[in-house]
């Protein structure tokens, strides 16, 4: 009975075998210019993959916000594209401008489904990196590269007549445009397009007799299974239950299965030979510039992914205004995008923040009650501007930021029992190094510092830390429960968590522009241990009522 042959594989490994990569190592198409999706002239991506978490990302909780960006990503490495801050408000405007093209519905479909084209042909190429037999390997390989000139005809196709904007996306449609038309990319589509036609065009017979099979060329035999199948026809007397099992068979091709497709290749040796050929000298199909931009483009599809929940649960994302030289900087309605991640899950309220610094303005002081949200506000001051760094759409209706050079946070730790100085110690180590690296482009978050000590001293120290803030002119953060230095000059401003005025005891975690007073703080603490008026009144009227009884 004839029977089709089996299709083909990557090239030869240095065994002849097969490849020992899943993916080729990718190879440049053409000439026309077009470095990177993420990176414009100004801005380097040498040595992006050695990149590590800042220092700060878990005082900032930025390590929740980019392992939730990049979940399920894993195969695009994309955690060090948000380690690298960006130092060129240009380069900052390169990427926010390719995210307002894929505000686009269509454009940001197309590159979904460039992007599953491509997976598809990685995961061809993987699994022909764990066949064993050489003919599986190049039927994999095939697929692969079938799969690659698919999705490159396609997306040059889309994007063509494509209302583009941005810098990055018009110059990559460019050389996309050019290496869909190239010779080398022509002809890895017309030799792709041969080897298939004549595998497809193969025909064989098996000849089974007993144990033993017999493979030969196809030369008009009848087939059979027709016949076979009119003859039994008559006897069907309606549906029948159904007897047969179905196997699993796994991936892999079995020995049987091989030794024929083995003796195919001998009967047709000049079409496996030209297979051979084929794959050896495609072994790096992917165009290198194509295969950064489909790894580079996920950090954009990305950032979109994840803030799509929080946008339709009604929450606020904006591309912001930044700055290299104003510190004149606000922003309305910012959240903390890690906990508003969190929140939106537990369908829970997310409350917003504003803020502004006008010159001379540079620091803000957050006072209040306990778990009344400063600390949050802190974190979500320092994640905008960390975010805007990286060109991410930041949380709120809109903002002004300046792009800093290094971002310090100065955030309690834990005793480390192993550490032969004190908590006190390590404190004032810790912003010593912070103060002398920083620069007046730094901005520094500090969380209720030298809580370790007497209020004295920490009143004393912390007046000291924030004359060397104000003299570095940095931008700064400041949680403190010392109402005394929200005033200590005009560069300082004061914030205060506020709490309900009916019931002190809730807090509304709304952080607005006033004077400390400590009396919401004090408010809260009354309300706390029963120590208002209200229920001093009431404990001195139980205990009469309890005096009189006696």
């Amino acid at each position: 009975m004839p029977d089709r042959a089996e299709k083909c594989l990557p090239p030869p490994s240095e065994d002849g075998v097969g490849m020992h990569h899943p993916l080729p190592q990718p190879k440049s198409g053409h000439s026309v210019p077009f470095r990177s999706i993420l990176f414009d002239e100004s801005e380097t991506n040498a040595g992006i993959d050695e990149k590590q978490a800042p220092e700060f990302f878990h005082d900032l909780n930025l390590d929740q916000i980019v392992s939730s960006m990049t979940a399920g990503r894993d195969e695009y490495n994309l955690k060090p594209f948000f380690y690298a801050p960006l130092s060129h408000v240009e380069a900052v405007e390169y990427r926010y401008d390719v995210f307002r093209d894929l505000e686009n519905r269509d454009l940001f479909r197309y590159i979904q489904s460039f992007a599953q084209e491509m997976r598809a042909m990685r995961s061809h190429l993987g699994r022909g990196d764990k066949f064993y037999y050489k003919r599986q390997k190049q039927s994999a390989f095939l697929d692969a590269v079938e799969t690659y000139c698919a999705a490159i005809g396609a997306l040059a196709r889309d994007l063509g007549p494509k209302d583009l904007r941005s810098r990055g996306f018009l110059a990559f449609r460019q050389y996309l445009t050019a290496y869909a038309v190239s010779q080398d990319f022509a002809s890895l589509l017309a030799e792709t397009q041969k080897v298939r036609t004549d595998l497809s065009g193969i025909r064989y017979c098996l000849q089974i007799v007993g144990k033993r099979i017999q493979v030969g060329r196809y030369d008009s035999e009848t087939d059979y299974g027709a016949e076979v199948s009119e003859t039994f026809e008559k006897f069907r007397q309606g549906a029948a239950k159904e007897y047969r099992f179905n196997f699993e068979h796994g991936p892999d091709m079995n020995h049987v299965e091989a030794a024929v497709l083995d003796i195919v290749a001998r009967l047709y040796p000049e079409i496996f030979s030209c297979l051979d050929e084929y794959c050896a000298r495609h072994v790096g199909f992917v165009d290198r510039v194509i295969a950064t931009f489909d790894r580079e483009v996920q950090f954009y599809i990305a950032c979109i992914d994840s803030i799509e929940p929080l946008k339709q649960s009604g929450l606020f994302f904006c591309y912001p205004t930044v700055s290299d030289r104003s510190k004149e900087i606000d922003a309305r309605g910012m959240f903390d995008l890690a906990l508003a991640n969190k929140l939106v899950r537990e369908k829970a309220s997310v409350v917003p923040n504003d803020f502004y610094l006008r010159d001379p303005e540079r620091i803000l002081v957050v006072s209040g009650p306990n778990q009344g949200g400063k600390t949050t506000f802190a974190r979500a001051f320092g994640q905008l501007h960390y975010l805007a760094s990286i060109s991410c759409p930041v949380p709120g209706s809109e903002a002004s930021l300046f792009l800093v050079d290094r971002l310090f946070t100065h955030f309690e730790r834990e005793e480390d029992i192993r550490n032969q100085s004190g908590k006190l110690e390590d404190e004032l180590l810790r912003i010593q190094q912070i103060l002398e690296r920083a620069t007046s482009e730094s901005i520094l978050v500090m969380n209720e510092s030298f809580l370790s000590t007497t209020l004295t001293d920490a009143l004393f120290l912390s007046k000291q830390v924030m004359q060397r803030i104000i003299q570095g002119r940095m931008l700064c953060v400041s949680v403190t429960f010392l109402d005394e230095v929200a005033s200590m000059s005009e560069t300082t401003v004061s914030m205060v968590s506020m709490v309900n005025p009916k019931d002190p005891a809730r807090r509304t975690f709304k952080v607005v522009r006033k004077p400390a007073d400590g009396l919401a703080y004090a408010a809260a603490i009354a309300a706390k241990y029963r120590l208002t008026y209200h229920n001093v009144e009431q404990r001195i009227a139980e205990n009469a009522k309890k005096r009189i009884s006696s």
